[in-house]
């Protein structure tokens, strides 16, 4: 495995582990916490992981004359991952958590087809495969039985997980088109990230604003999963930049595993046969996501192809003499 797949792979398995270990928490708590409230303190951890990001890494300026079209794209795809953001948690209240979770994963079937469509990316049949695992496994996650016991708010839940995976999905795929732009840059990006939220997401808190204080519980409840679903969007737009869009969401869309374990050893819930196997899958999936390394590419990384018109041919240095016209005639010529 190469460095420029290890520079998308690190950061889509750490948004991973923390997507799946923060919506464990949130299933754990989310009794206790009005789910305004979780996109509240949502607001102020991605103003944190964010801002200590682009504070703590060089950085161009922020805005250009160059690049002020990538910043208002970055802009606008935010927004719309703030929207999909305030789409799930509105989903979590009225439906089963358990398979809104699981369904909101589905996105990277829709971000694979618009990058297919719209950004022209091709992936290798290993990685066709494994992507493929890997959705399959996630939808199968996504069936569980309906409990007769609980009282969900007729079916508001399946339009909001919908939108949820519809936003979710046009955002990831605009964010990957910005980085094509001129003046993208990862660490910029940052900013922008938390600002189209904290736009998006500050509305909806003020729309679903409820009375009473924020004890320490509540935000103790809060800081921890919201900080880690913070640091899984930052995982995501770091490896979105060098990352094929169409390996890099599902991978990192595959969280439901890490949130079936967590639910299985700290919250001692029961995994179905079912539920191994999909498990099985999704994980057989991720390890072909990366792909295979090309011979040319292991025996000169750094070479581009002779053929690409894309970069310039450049003079070739040797250590042999300059012949001349004179060279080239014999010398009894001359005299």
């Amino acid at each position: 495995m190469n460095t420029s797949t290890l520079t998308w792979l690190l950061p889509s398995l750490l948004a991973l582990f923390l997507y799946g270990i923060g919506q464990g928490l949130v299933k754990q708590w989310i009794s206790e916490i009005p789910p305004a409230r979780y996109c509240l303190y949502f607001i102020f951890a991605k103003a944190a992981v964010n801002l200590g990001y682009f504070f703590t890494h060089p950085h161009p300026p922020l805005v250009t004359h160059e690049s002020l079209n990538f910043a208002l794209t970055g802009f606008g795809a935010y927004l719309l991952d703030g929207i999909g953001w305030a789409f799930y948690f509105e989903a979590i209240v009225s439906g089963p958590i358990a398979i809104i979770g699981t369904l909101s994963a589905a996105y990277p079937a829709l971000v694979v087809l618009l990058a297919r469509i719209f950004l022209s990316e091709h992936l290798q049949l290993s990685q066709n495969i494994g992507v493929g695992l890997v959705i399959a496994g996630c939808i199968g996650l996504s069936w569980a039985p309906r409990d007769p016991t609980a009282k969900f708010d007729g079916n508001r839940w399946v339009m909001f997980s919908l939108l949820t995976v519809l936003f979710w999905g046009v955002d990831q795929t605009i964010v990957k088109y910005a980085y094509s732009m001129p003046g993208a840059d990862d660490v910029n990006l940052t900013v922008f990230n938390t600002m189209g939220e904290a736009i998006a997401l500050g509305i909806y808190v003020l729309l679903k604003r409820r009375e009473g204080g924020h004890s320490i519980k509540e935000v103790k409840h809060s800081a921890l999963p919201m900080c880690m679903l913070a640091g899984g969007d930052l995982g995501v737009l770091v490896a979105s930049k060098a990352g094929p869009i169409s390996v890099v969401s599902p991978l990192t869309g595959a969280y439901p595993v890490v949130t079936l374990v967590y639910a299985a050893t700290i919250l001692k819930e029961a995994i179905t046969k079912s539920q191994w196997v999909c498990l099985i899958v999704i994980v057989i999936g991720v390890i072909l996501c990366p792909g295979v390394d090309e011979k040319a590419t292991d025996a000169n990384p750094a070479a581009p192809p002779a053929h690409d018109s894309r970069y310039p041919a450049k003079p070739l240095e040797s250590t042999a003499r300059l012949y001349t016209t004179r060279d080239l005639i014999p010398e009894a010529k001359w005299n």
